[in-house]
């Protein structure tokens, strides 16, 4: 196993798995490409992967037909369903291969008349938004605001929070104001280290809850008001302050909550939640895209298809 660089990654053969109880199997016909799974890569992760034996396989997020249904499964999926699910990578078990066995509850259909590559997009992100929304605790008629708002979950963010009566803040890029405000944010301002300044601009008391999913962590902060509800993505704790709630969003904590991905799959189908795609990779080329993904500036998921 050789950690580093995009280049590093290759196709591999791995044993075929088959579904035992409670667990379906899908063959694999598209993974969405997220940064979390750079971290597969890069040796970032390296100590807690030494309990697995490689290959490594990266991937949180896979669509395409179940072809094995284990006994006891009562989530009403069958043999020939499109499906999408999510996976919590470990050793050789991860979204990147053509063939998973996954818990039943982590599966659900895919959204009606959607395409494998556009499933894949949908349930770690959207179940990473739905966690965060659930930590805040905010009630309709409220304010959030949502940093990095043009990536995926904080699209998602958005739009789940609009389907809830809350009026949201977010920050853009000039080039991203449009998409931000397609997705439903009320009020879009610029994006940067001082976007706290810019929210209370429009926000005078602050806002009542925050999701950073630009990773802002204490820069950000300021735009919360006291009493407020404050949510990381990447383990950001904060320091005590203004009785502020502070949570840190893992999506790990949704794994098999099949209601919730299945509330998802019906709010795309609703129309609520749009499902974007930026390209299309083989397998092959699986270095390319995540080398574009660290290039930042994707809007949409990048998707390995196979």
């Amino acid at each position: 196993m050789t950690y580093g660089g995009p280049e590093v990654l290759k196709v591999v053969d791995v044993p075929e798995v088959h579904a035992g109880p409670g667990q379906v199997r899908i063959r694999v016909h598209a993974a969405a490409v997220n940064p979390t799974d750079i971290f597969v890569r890069n040796g970032v992760r390296a100590e807690q992967q030494k309990v697995d034996p490689p290959p490594y396989v990266p991937g949180m997020d896979a669509a395409g037909i179940v072809d094995e249904v284990g006994d006891g499964v009562t989530t009403g999926v069958r043999v020939g369903d499109a499906v999408m699910g999510m996976v919590l990578p470990r050793g050789s078990h991860g979204a990147y291969r053509e063939q998973i066995v996954l818990n039943a509850r982590s599966v659900v259909h895919a959204r009606k008349g959607t395409t494998h590559v556009q499933a894949c997009t949908l349930p770690m992100n959207g179940l990473t938004a739905r966690r965060s929304l659930d930590l805040l605790g905010l009630k309709p008629g409220q304010t959030i605001a949502v940093t990095g708002a043009a990536g995926a979950y904080g699209g998602y963010v958005i739009q789940l929070a609009k389907t809830e009566g809350l009026r949201v803040v977010a920050d853009a890029s000039e080039a991203d104001e449009a998409l931000v405000k397609s997705l439903g944010a009320d009020i879009v301002v610029r994006r940067g280290n001082d976007v706290a300044a810019r929210i209370r601009q429009h926000v005078p008391d602050g806002v009542h809850g925050l999701a950073d999913g630009a990773v802002l962590n204490e820069l950000v902060i300021p735009a919360v008001r006291d009493g407020g509800a404050f949510t990381a993505v990447r383990g950001f704790k904060g320091v005590p302050q203004r009785d502020i709630k502070f949570t840190t969003t893992f999506v790990r904590e949704y794994d098999g909550e099949f209601e919730k991905l299945d509330r998802l799959r019906q709010l795309a189908e609703q129309g609520a939640i749009k499902l974007r795609v930026a390209e299309t990779y083989p397998p092959e080329r699986v270095g390319d895209a995540q080398r574009r993904l660290e290039a930042g500036g994707t809007r949409g998921r990048l998707v390995i298809q196979f």
